[in-house]
């Protein structure tokens, strides 16, 4: 287990993290501290909890914005995979009565 210095808002914090971890910590304090300052300059001076608060917020309202357009695409995906299976079938279903078509020819013709 390791021990993180990061700074959010002005403020050091240490936080553990597991071992080579510390880099992904790093960043997503970074992200967080932008998220800090966003609010900061939109609500003006608050309590750090109540700035915490609202920016856990609106990274937690980011984050089901992303979890519903996950939910679209991969909804979309199965939608695409499933209409290539039936292509496939009837390509395959396709091929399969020419080349019975091609044997009965070449049997007559025999």
């Amino acid at each position: 287990m390791s021990t993180v210095n990061v700074e959010i808002n002005g403020h050091p914090f240490a936080v553990g993290c597991e071992d080579g971890q510390e880099e992904h910590v790093h960043a997503l304090a970074r992200v967080f501290d932008r998220q800090v300052q966003e609010v900061s300059r939109t609500v003006g001076r608050v309590g750090d909890l109540r700035l915490f608060l609202m920016a856990a917020l609106m990274t937690a309202d980011e984050l089901a914005d992303v979890r519903a357009r996950l939910a679209h695409v991969q909804s979309e995906l199965a939608r695409v995979q499933s209409d290539q299976a039936r292509s496939e079938a009837r390509a395959a279903q396709a091929l399969d009565a020419a080349a019975l078509r091609i044997e009965a020819l070449a049997a007559k013709a025999g």
